[in-house]
């Protein structure tokens, strides 16, 4: 990976080390440029419609000076031509946005006379012989100027563009996928992860991937202990492990070593004995219903997962003064065809990173918090064939298949005594690292992240999905790239290591590389849990992509699968892109595919980590054609973003998405409503003015270009807030969930807080989403300025 510091310098990182590359700053060559007429494309309908007006294009003609082929340091043989080719027009499911084209079509002409000669038979023939040749020179010219210069004749930049990206997409092939699953997954039984970590490596670097390194870091992890945590019930002395079986030394001989690993990772561990309290989903209503009948002092609460994020939950538990939870996860939440009556999980308490170096890497010589639970709250993750024996309930289920769930009699009480068992040690994560240099920008990051198993929690299967899919992709690029191909901005490919932990090994390579990654990384491309179902394709991008993500959506989508053209959403999504979305606002994209049954339910169940899955990656994909196809939707959008000239990223839509977000009846939204409103004008004038340079053939320069891109980079950093509830997204252009339209943290102060918060808290919530909006019209309007003050300079 590779991170310019300063003009005409490349420092190559990986791991930790860094080595000095020069790297020539301008490697275009001499060309002349036309523009294109834009067609207009079907635009997506969107609730809120803008007019804008179509811009004048006038065809014109510029050139750069090459300094030197000093390219060689990036693994190419001497190129002395560069062309810039032209890129298709986009165009926007919200609005136009129009995009640098360019065409080569630069000719040398010239004449020169014949000699004389005194002997004129020889002038007579030598004339014949060089008028002959001069027409044929012209003749080749004139053709050539003419196919050149032909729209019709010439295929696009745009058109080679996706005829290459087809070429390296289409050796994808779905038997290659599910042989490196099933090779992947002869490695799950192993304790120690280094193993898949290796594996891992020698594959990458036998694909030609370049300087391949592990990045350990030793982190702190909670794990469990000896013996398994147990539920008794204090009237009849039953003892339960968290299965719902006895506590006996027979069952627990006959259960598997997976009991062990129910449990919630960095919870407070002891004994509590005390009273169970129903608190449903814990939401602020049901806390505050519930402590007007009871007294919930150090009290354990029987709470659902789902709803909302479960950090959030445990800390409004937490604050109304519970000592324990139970938790568990209603049948009625899940598919018909789903039994988790006895199914067992973990759950993460972390937010992310090492707890013992809170946002700082854990590297040699930092401190480290004494800090071994997250929460005072014991947390025990249980089944729900616990919950109906606690609860001396039947089968969820009714006969005429009618679900009921699971709920504690208000008149009834049940006091159990609740211990659990955790063993806090310092272990080593491993991330695997390796890139594609690139061309032109090498020091511009599009990251591709997967996870790889972790000893010591629960996988199930799907990281052998993620690491498949990211593997089958680096097998599809490399031939281009070793017969002399590259793309033009930097490809960075991680393997991330502990993420059943709370993400720990992407947080803390970020964490170590945050000031390099801040002003370098472009996009992150998430393959976390790609196959979770087999009935939908669900996209999940940043509001300034969505329009890539649809673009590609639409093209690949078959009859075979279902593809939703409105089903593309900006939503809180578990895994790794966590770090790069909330700490350095790096617009993301996910693809994968999901349940409908599973969609219907509660959002945030996906926090809960299985020991088996009840549906095998193989059940729900026996040809790996889903595979194929999430490699093939990824692999399209990382090569488009890594090419193309002006990066495919929208401004009107995040502003499109801030006035959609301030929808409805709210109390309070006349100020963030009109700041909503200047910071769409300044983004219309941004995507329609801000093009024009590039239309323009005096402006027509690689520096503008480059301004350009920092511009669209950077555009979702001033939506990043510094606090908000646990469990929320700091970037607030994420929904807690597709039903929820609204700004995450204004929902929570509105309706989930406001029984338990003062008006200060709102007013707060109201202040942070108001200063992000004009923080991003700021942003806008300043890249108006800078753009004017150039073309003034120059005028």
């Amino acid at each position: 990976m590779t991170c310019v510091l300063n003009p005409g310098a490349v420092y190559t990182i990986s791991g930790r080390k860094m080595a000095y590359q020069k790297v020539n700053a301008d490697q275009r060559a001499p060309g002349h440029s036309q523009y294109l007429d834009n067609d207009d494309l079907q635009a997506t309908a969107l609730d809120l419609e803008w007019d804008m007006e179509k811009e004048l294009e006038e065809p014109g003609f510029d050139q750069f000076q090459l300094d030197s082929a000093e390219n060689q340091n990036l693994g190419h043989s001497e190129t002395t031509d560069l062309n810039l080719d032209s890129i298709q027009p986009a165009t926007s499911p919200k609005g136009r946005f129009q995009r640098l084209q360019e065409e080569s079509d630069y000719i040398s002409h010239y004449t020169r006379s014949a000699p004389k000669s005194n002997r004129c038979n020889f002038c007579h023939l030598l004339k014949i012989l060089c008028t002959a040749i001069i027409v044929f020179i012209f003749g080749i010219l004139i053709g050539y100027y003419i196919h050149t210069n032909c729209p019709s004749d010439s295929p696009s930049s745009g058109t080679v563009d996706h005829q290459l990206y087809q070429e390296i997409l289409k050796t994808i092939q779905a038997e290659d996928i599910k042989k490196s699953f099933r090779n992947l997954v002869q490695l799950y039984k192993s304790e120690d992860d280094m193993e898949v970590s290796k594996k891992i490596k020698t594959q990458w670097t036998s694909l030609g991937l370049e300087d391949v390194q592990f990045v350990n870091y030793s982190v702190l992890l909670n794990l469990p202990g000896l013996s398994p945590s147990t539920v008794t019930l204090s009237s009849s002395g039953e003892c339960f492990h968290p299965d719902g079986q006895p506590c006996s030394e027979e069952a627990r001989k006959e259960s598997s070593q997976d009991l062990l690993y129910s449990y919630a990772a960095y919870s407070a561990k002891g004994t509590l004995k005390a009273e169970v309290i129903d608190v449903s989903y814990g939401m602020a209503d049901d806390l505050k219903r519930i402590r007007k009948m009871k007294n919930v002092t150090n009290r354990i609460a029987l709470l659902k997962l789902g709803k909302l994020p479960l950090l959030y939950k445990l800390s409004l538990l937490e604050k109304a003064g519970f000592g324990g939870v139970l938790l568990y996860i209603d049948p009625c939440d899940l598919p018909k065809t789903v039994n988790p009556s006895h199914d067992i999980f973990m759950v993460p308490l972390n937010p992310g990173g090492d707890p013992s170096t809170p946002g700082y890497p854990s590297v040699d010589g930092s401190f480290r918090q004494s800090q071994s639970n997250l929460t005072s709250l014991l947390v025990q993750p249980i089944s729900a064939s616990l919950v109906a024996k606690l609860i001396s309930s039947p089968k969820a289920r009714t006969k005429n298949d009618v679900c009921s769930p699971l709920q504690l009699p208000n008149n009834e009480i049940r006091v159990v005594s609740l211990q659990v068992q955790t063993v806090t040690k310092l272990k080593t994560v491993t991330n695997v690292v390796g890139y594609v240099m690139g061309l032109t920008s090498p020091d511009r990051y599009i990251i591709v992240g997967s996870h790889h198993h972790t000893a010591h929690s629960y996988n199930g299967q799907e990281w052998a999905s993620s690491t498949a899919i990211i593997t089958a992709f680096i097998r599809a690029l490399m031939p281009k790239v070793k017969r002399g191909w590259r793309p033009d901005r930097t490809i960075v490919f991680c393997s991330w290591g502990g993420t059943a932990f709370g993400n720990i090994g992407s947080y803390e390579w970020g964490e170590d590389f945050k000031t390099v990654l801040q002003k370098n990384v472009v996009a992150y491309i998430n393959l976390h849990s790609p196959i979770r179902g087999n009935s939908t394709l669900r996209p999940v991008a940043s509001p300034s992509l969505q329009q890539l993500v649809v673009e590609k959506n639409n093209f690949n989508c078959t009859r075979r699968t279902q593809c939703p053209e409105t089903n593309i959403s900006s939503i809180q999504i578990q895994g790794d892109a966590d770090y790069f979305i909330n700490h350095l606002g790096v617009p993301s994209v996910q693809f994968a595919y999901e349940d409908i049954k599973t969609l219907e339910g509660p959002s945030f169940l996906s926090e809960a980590l299985f020991s088996t899955q009840s549906t095998t990656v193989e059940e729900m994909d026996p040809f790996f054609k889903l595979h194929e196809t999430i490699t093939k939707l990824s692999g399209e959008v990382i090569l488009q973003i890594a090419n193309e000239p002006v990066l495919p990223f929208n401004a009107l839509d995040i502003a499109l998405e801030v006035q959609n977000n301030l929808k409805g009846d709210q109390p309070n939204t006349h100020q963030l409503l009109a700041m909503a409103s200047r910071l769409r004008e300044s983004a219309e004038l941004f995507q329609s003015d801000e093009m024009r340079p590039a239309n323009d053939p005096k402006e027509r320069a690689p520096i503008r270009i480059r301004m350009l891109n920092d511009i669209l980079q950077d555009m979702e950093k001033s939506f990043l807030v510094q606090q908000v509830p646990p469990g929320f997204y700091r970037n607030i252009l994420y929904h807690l969930d597709e039903r929820t339209g609204q700004f995450s943290i204004l929902v929570e102060a509105w309706e989930h807080c406001k029984p338990l918060a003062t008006d200060e808290t709102l007013q707060e919530a109201l202040s942070k989403v108001l200063n992000s909006i004009n923080s991003a019209h700021v942003y806008f309007k300043a890249g108006l300025d800078v753009f004017k003050s150039v073309l003034d300079g120059k005028n």
